[in-house]
């Protein structure tokens, strides 16, 4: 986040040399109706000033619908920032989120699992480098079989490398989202809520000692997952750097 961690981070050198970092873009929330939501820049911010801050990645978060009247605008906002990260070197991180186009009441899972998927297939070709996708189903649907099915359709529908967001499931759920998600093609994942969101009611040393102990041992089981399981990147991209690359780079 620009307003609050991403210069701080890099002025106080918390950020290890080996590691990189993704910023986001998007203002938080979204404007217009809730089954029309439009997207928009944070104020004063930009793809540039992110690379010159020294981001490694941009991450831009889209609340889309492919049936929504806005779709299209969606669509073309997603395809201008791409562009523009393309022109300064930086990866694009897409975050597309489902929303109903009933406000009155949630997507259905096989509603969910067509949003999801038919996302992956209008956004992904616009310029995006990574997919952070949803998992393509309701929480509460138990059918595993299902839910390859669903991340399968996803692997099928993205030509660049999907990873799956937590969307602060339960941490052992997530786990077996991962699972199947990485057998199904998914690339690894993006996770926060799930692994840490105890903490949140902790204080001082208690909440010190969750994440030092519960919260990176759960990161460490999900990573060695990911590094068994899932689809690698370089599946989808290549590097070669013949003698003279430079000129037409």
């Amino acid at each position: 986040d620009p307003e609050v961690s991403a210069a701080q981070a890099i002025s106080q050198r918390v950020v290890p040399n080996n590691v990189g970092l993704v910023v986001a873009v998007e203002s938080t929330g979204y404007t217009g109706d809730a089954t029309a939501r439009h997207a928009q820049i944070i104020p004063g911010w930009s793809v540039e000033k992110a690379k010159r801050m020294g981001a490694s990645a941009i991450k831009l978060l889209v609340y889309y619908h492919p049936d929504s009247p806005t779709a299209k605008e969606i669509e073309d906002f997603t395809s201008n920032i791409a562009e523009e990260c393309q022109k300064h070197d930086l990866v694009l991180m897409l975050e597309p989120l489902s929303y109903a186009l009933d406000e009155n009441k949630k997507l259905s899972s096989e509603e969910k699992r067509y949003v999801v998927v038919e996302t992956a297939k209008r956004l992904t070709p616009l310029g995006a480098d990574i997919l952070k996708a949803e998992f393509p189903l309701d929480v509460t649907e138990s059918d595993q079989g299902l839910w390859k099915e669903a991340c399968a359709e996803i692997s099928a529908a993205s030509p660049i490398p999907w990873i799956l967001l937590s969307a602060a499931v339960e941490y052992e759920t997530f786990v077996q989202q991962v699972t199947v998600a990485c057998n199904a093609g998914a690339s690894g994942i993006a996770v926060g809520r799930a692994v840490w969101k105890e903490a949140v009611t902790m204080n001082g040393d208690e909440r010190m000692k969750f994440l030092r102990t519960t919260a990176k041992y759960r990161l460490s089981r999900l990573t060695s997952l990911c590094h068994a399981l899932a689809k690698p990147f370089t599946d989808f991209y290549t590097a070669e750097a013949p003698f003279d690359w430079y000129q037409t780079y």
